[in-house]
């Protein structure tokens, strides 16, 4: 069994699970630290569909591993808490970078909304910890790996049963995984107003994809895994462009990893100015129209 496990969701079977590039970049963690101390890794593909029998399952697996990592996605760190309760161990959820001090592995985690970062290292073993997608970068293939699988029967009684699954089509680049994010809020006025952020993506490229504010979500105006905010979706993306967005404390929380942030908004007081690297005040309807020629015009030279 190798020292360290990085944990992989998978979807139905766990043999179908194609790997997302938010595990990609648990799986340079595990490799890099594994290289300092002379430990092994591997993966484990594990079927989240039922996760109590999941976690279960993985607990025992597990319990001869001396470090656990996975992707701080929705189900990664619902998977870990469950699992780190199974095992009594410690667990260090959301983090956004690592070191290795001599043979102690040091953990770094931001704490009340991303206003302070905690080290955090533990002396029991194993250890669980799950990393913000787009914190680190992602390892590309890599040979002599050991990969396990764990199968699951249905529970004898789930609470959630899946009875089918219908591929999604057309859909978009989850926010998690994008360089680059559009992202609107209240200032948008209605859900009819988004053709105009979904022509700036458009322009961006295939890198690029929307996402919004909670009260956009809550009005269910845009579907809410796009909401992005301590209470949604915590991003890391290259740029992130705020159309008609105030920036709320928890919704600056959930942003606070971008490397750049640009905001659009009429109003000069608005909070995310405090926070944006570039700021335009002014009318949304007018400005993010403009933008989206200049980029045009820009990428037809």
């Amino acid at each position: 069994m190798p020292e360290i496990l990085v944990i992989i969701a998978a979807s139905g079977d766990a043999t179908d699970g194609a790997e997302r590039s938010t595990s990609r970049e648990v799986a340079h963690v595990a490799q890099d630290i594994a290289s300092q101390m002379g430990w092994q890794w591997g993966k484990v593909f594990v079927p989240t569909d039922y996760i109590d029998a999941c976690a279960e399952a993985l607990a025992q697996h597990a319990q001869s591993a001396r470090l656990l990592l996975m992707a701080a996605t929705a189900k990664g760190k619902d998977l870990m808490a469950r699992v780190a309760g199974h095992l009594a161990a410690p667990l260090a959820q959301d983090c956004v970078g690592y070191r290795v001090d001599v043979s102690t592995i040091i953990f770094r985690r931001p704490l009340y909304g991303g206003k302070l970062l905690a080290d955090v290292q533990y002396a029991a073993s194993p250890v669980l910890a799950t990393f913000r997608p787009r914190t680190q970068p992602a390892l590309g293939a890599a040979a002599d790996v050991l990969q396990h699988v764990i199968g699951l029967a249905p529970e004898a009684d789930p609470r959630v049963r899946v009875e089918r699954r219908e591929a999604e089509t057309g859909r978009a680049l989850d926010v998690t995984e994008a360089a680059i994010v559009v992202s609107g809020g209240r200032g948008m006025q209605g859900p009819e107003h988004w053709p105009i952020l979904e022509e700036l993506v458009s322009v961006l490229g295939p890198r690029a994809t929307l996402a919004c504010s909670r009260p956009v979500s809550d009005e269910g105006w845009r579907p809410r895994a796009e909401h992005v905010g301590q209470t949604g979706r915590s991003i890391a993306p290259d740029v992130y462009v705020a159309v008609g967005i105030s920036g709320a404390i928890q919704h600056v929380a959930g942003i606070a990893g971008s490397r750049c942030i640009i905001a659009i908004n009429k109003d000069a007081a608005a909070p995310i100015f405090e926070v944006a690297d570039y700021g335009i005040v002014g009318d949304l309807f007018a400005v993010v129209p403009a933008l989206t020629k200049a980029i045009r015009v820009l990428k037809a030279r």
